[in-house]
């Protein structure tokens, strides 16, 4: 067994002054859980860039591994849960947290944290989705329980072009909705069209809906990526009984509200949360994006591939908010 390996390691360097390098790390290094996995690919997440740049709320200790998704075969399983050589898959939990993650070529953690990589999708399709096709598909789930149905009328998209946004679009695009994608770069309007989009609308689209109790009913449905004042805009142009899947909060943690759109309209605020969610009910999410859900024609759209090397200039890219689409790290770059 080798007992080296490459990994990203992001060190405070200065009082509030992150460093992220490509480094060698022993296998002695990692924390000391049943499972360890040679990881074939990651991807890059919002998170992980949070991670990057000090984020205390998402890592405590530093110096530390991001990287919230993984995908890599078994190399030991004490647990033995696992057998040698089966491929595995894991997001969340927290893995890139505060347990050295997936921007490595090991990783080693709880059994779990782990489910078996889903027939029908590859190990980078796997990554393409992550945790960002993931809570996408979480949220359409939760418009779906709430009765939508593309008869309905357009479904919102916030946050278009990052990776939940974009999956999500993909998604409901695939499953027969008109979906109007809101974005702040109005450049990447035919990224998004290629994803299914019905219609690109520009970010300020909602702006003037800040002042307003309640505004005119343009959407049927939502997803919202972005939180903060963003959210309650989306909720009160939502249209009667209509409903958002809210799971995120780049713009903000907070925001001002009335109860005017849920009594007069009966607006859902539906929460989706997609990191410590039962290991069974990921896997049913992941069977689905492998199935019925399955957007293969559009995966490679999303995907921009990227060495473990590139990962600290992506992650940069992605915490000045330039990101675009899904980044997977494709460790035998």
């Amino acid at each position: 067994m080798e007992k080296t390996f490459r990994a990203i390691l992001v060190d405070e360097v200065a009082a509030g002054k992150y460093d992220q390098q490509l480094v060698e790390r022993r296998l002695d290094q990692l924390p000391d859980n049943p499972l360890l996995l040679a990881v074939s690919h990651s991807s890059l997440n919002y998170k992980d860039a949070l991670s990057a740049f000090g984020n205390r709320a998402i890592t405590r200790v530093y110096p530390h591994t991001p990287g919230i998704d993984a995908v890599g075969s078994v190399v030991e399983d004490k647990s033995g849960t696992y057998a040698r050589g089966r491929q595995l898959l894991v997001t969340g939990y927290d893995l890139g947290m505060n347990t050295p993650g997936g921007l490595a070529e090991r990783i080693a953690i709880p059994a779990g944290w782990a489910l078996p990589l889903p027939e029908g999708l590859s190990a980078r399709e796997s990554m393409i989705l992550g945790t960002a096709g993931l809570t996408a598909a979480l949220c359409v789930e939760k418009l779906l329980e709430a009765g939508a149905g593309p008869e309905d009328g357009e479904v919102l998209v916030t946050g278009a072009t990052g990776g939940v946004g974009s999956i999500a679009v993909s998604l409901l695009a695939h499953l027969g909705f008109r979906v109007a994608a809101v974005t702040g770069k109005l450049e990447s309007a035919e990224f998004l069209t290629g994803l299914g989009a019905w219609k690109v609308l520009d970010r300020d689209t909602l702006a003037p809906f800040a002042s307003k109790a309640m505004a005119k009913p343009l959407w049927a449905w939502a997803v919202d990526t972005v939180g903060g004042e963003t959210l309650f805009n989306v909720i009160k142009s939502l249209s009667y009984g209509g409903g958002v899947a809210a799971c995120g909060m780049a713009s903000g943690a907070q925001f001002q509200a009335n109860v005017f759109p849920f009594i007069l309209r009966g607006i859902s605020l539906l929460g989706v949360d997609s990191v410590e969610l039962p290991l069974e009910k990921k896997a049913a999410v992941w069977e689905k994006l492998a199935g019925d859900w399955y957007i293969g024609e559009q995966l490679d759209r999303l995907a921009e591939d990227i060495s473990l090397e590139q990962a600290p200039e992506f992650l940069a890219r992605l915490h000045r908010g330039h990101g675009i689409g899904r980044y997977v790290v494709d460790m035998s770059r």
